[in-house]
């Protein structure tokens, strides 16, 4: 357990020792820091840059919109700019608080295509094939519907089907089974191919964040620790065994032992940032910054991937609830309701339905997921009373599921504090312009099936008869990141030289240090990747612990 607080010879105050210290509250370390804390023999220090999730805004489904409108509890993190993004620097929110970006995310559940892991598995990663990931997702997981072969009933993390209410939804549903897409019962189960009603990380009609559904039942127990506003500097290593992390907290440096393991779950972007700051990484990119290399690892920082994707919207024909909703006279008491007690429209999302299609039928898997949004973008309930908030609208969001493009991420500047340079190369590859090309056009063809002609006034993104030369333009112009980056410490095997941790997640040429969290993910699955990290957690946790594996 910690000891009581010193100052050591290097200048820092003694944070204590553990067993565990864990960089990064986020997904993956709330996920560790409960699992791990099961043992009552093994103390754990929890280091988080943010604060505490009180900031009711977080706590409201509805209010995620704003959220992300106004970078609450986030690191400000923005890539350079690109030449392909039509020269826009893109937001990169990456969640600062308890629960990380599981405290600030849409809230979407998708736990990936079964292909992506045994391609996973193909290529070297021992214990990482679909069918022995998937203890790890069921024991995370109590959805609605109860425990099967597929989906978990009991875990901490609750998982809701949509229940907004709008007759948009399934007309949308039935516009793409119109054109000529499958409709499947459940998208993380037997068959993720095809429309279906979207999956949330509700409890009890609040956000069910890594933070509330982890970390607030561990707190309780006297050997976990939790340290708020701590900006890890380094880890300090004695020759390449990890040693414990130094840190800043209110101004003050402190250090914190680490008597078996310093594990990294600060994100991808945050950890291979520390790796770099503790002379881990490119020798060449640590000489840039008069960082001593320590370890050799030329992939620390680099595979960097993210769902890129681009929205397409309509006018929509006749008022929706949601519009009717959003009158500031009405949400505002909605927002109080869903806060205080949990009910009322403020409690979900109007997206509503999800979808996972093929632009070639002749894949094994789908390429492209549909965001629907059953509201436009601008959407807003800061309108006198009275009066509709917008002009009504709906849309959808195209993803590009496996981009062949690679980023980076490099420090920029030997300071823990400064942002590092995060290059996302969105759109490098020619293979990705198809793919995202094909998907809008595909989404073009759903919004002209006969069950939505009722709801759709006009088309505002594109001309009826758009061009790829269109088509192209508004993805440069209109492109965002979808918010799931990772690989930036990608996992693989020994003969694998750009991999910066093994299959059991060690860091490759240390001792006593790892990696948990979506940095160490090889490439991108097939949706959105809260799910995946927490699933990462769960199995790293019995990795640490000397456990057997959980078996099917």
């Amino acid at each position: 357990m910690a000891g009581p607080a010193q100052h050591s010879a290097t200048g820092h105050a003694s944070a204590g020792s553990y067993d565990y210290v864990i960089v990064g509250a986020g997904s993956a370390g709330c996920t560790l820091a409960a699992r791990l804390t099961e043992d009552p023999g093994v103390s754990v220090l929890l280091l988080e840059a943010g604060g505490a999730d009180r900031n009711p805004w977080l706590a409201i489904p509805l209010a995620w919109g704003r959220v992300l409108a106004k970078r609450m509890d986030d690191w400000m993190y923005f890539a350079e700019p690109e030449e392909r993004m039509g020269g826009r620097a893109i937001e990169c929110a990456r969640g600062k608080v308890l629960g990380g970006s599981s405290s600030i995310n849409a809230m979407v559940y998708v736990r990936g295509h079964r292909l992506d892991y045994e391609r996973w598995a193909a290529g070297g990663l021992t214990g990482w094939s679909f069918d022995e990931v998937l203890p790890y997702f069921r024991r995370s997981e109590s959805w609605e519907g109860g425990a099967d072969a597929w989906r978990g009933g009991d875990g901490p993390l609750t998982v809701t089907t949509s229940r907004y209410d709008d007759p948009l939804v399934e007309a949308y549903i039935d516009a793409g089974i119109d054109a000529g897409h499958p409709r499947t019962a459940d998208y993380n189960g037997a068959e993720q191919h095809g429309f279906a009603r979207a999956q949330s990380t509700i409890r009890d009609g609040r956000r069910c964040s890594a933070a509330r559904a982890y970390l607030a039942p561990a707190r309780r127990r006297p050997n976990l620790h939790v340290a708020l506003h701590a900006l890890a500097r380094r880890v300090r290593m004695d020759g390449t065994r990890a040693v414990g992390v130094e840190f800043d907290r209110r101004g003050t440096a402190a250090f914190a032992e680490a008597r078996r393991e310093v594990i990294l779950c600060g994100g991808v972007i945050n950890s291979p940032q520390l790796l770099m700051l503790s002379g881990i990484g490119d020798p060449e990119e640590l000489a840039r910054h008069d960082i001593a290399p320590l370890v050799g690892l030329p992939g620390v920082g680099r595979n960097l991937q993210d769902h890129v994707s681009v929205g397409l919207g309509y006018r929509r024909a006749g008022p929706g609830p949601f519009q009717a909703a959003m009158r500031l006279d009405r949400i505002v008491p909605s927002l109080a309701q869903a806060y205080l007690f949990g009910t009322g429209f403020a409690t979900g999302l109007p997206h509503g339905l999800m979808a996972f299609l093929k632009t070639d039928a002749a894949e094994p898997m789908p390429d492209v997921q549909i965001l629907f949004h059953g509201a436009p973008g601008d959407a807003n309930f800061w309108l006198p009373p009275f009066r509709p908030a917008f002009a009504d609208g709906f849309g959808s969001r195209v993803v590009l599921l496996r981009p062949q493009s690679r980023g980076r991420v490099r420090l920029r500047s030997a300071d823990p504090a400064a942002a590092p340079e995060i290059r996302q190369n969105f759109m490098a590859e020619e293979a990705d312009w198809r793919v995202l090309r094909a998907g809008v056009r595909m989404v073009r063809e759903i919004g002209r099936q006969k069950p939505l002609a009722r709801f759709i006034d006009r088309e505002l993104t594109l001309a009826e008869d758009a061009s790829d030369t269109a088509i192209d333009a508004l993805i440069r112009a209109g492109s965002a990141t979808a918010h799931h980056p990772l690989g930036t410490c990608k996992m693989g095997p020994d003969d694998d030289p750009m991999a910066v941790v093994d299959p059991q997640l060690r860091v490759r040429g240390t001792t006593a240090l790892r990696v948990v969290d979506g940095a160490v993910m090889p490439d991108l699955v097939g949706g959105n990747i809260n799910a995946p990290i927490i699933m990462i957690a769960e199995r790293a946790a019995d990795l640490i612990r000397g456990r057997a594996p959980l078996v099917a």
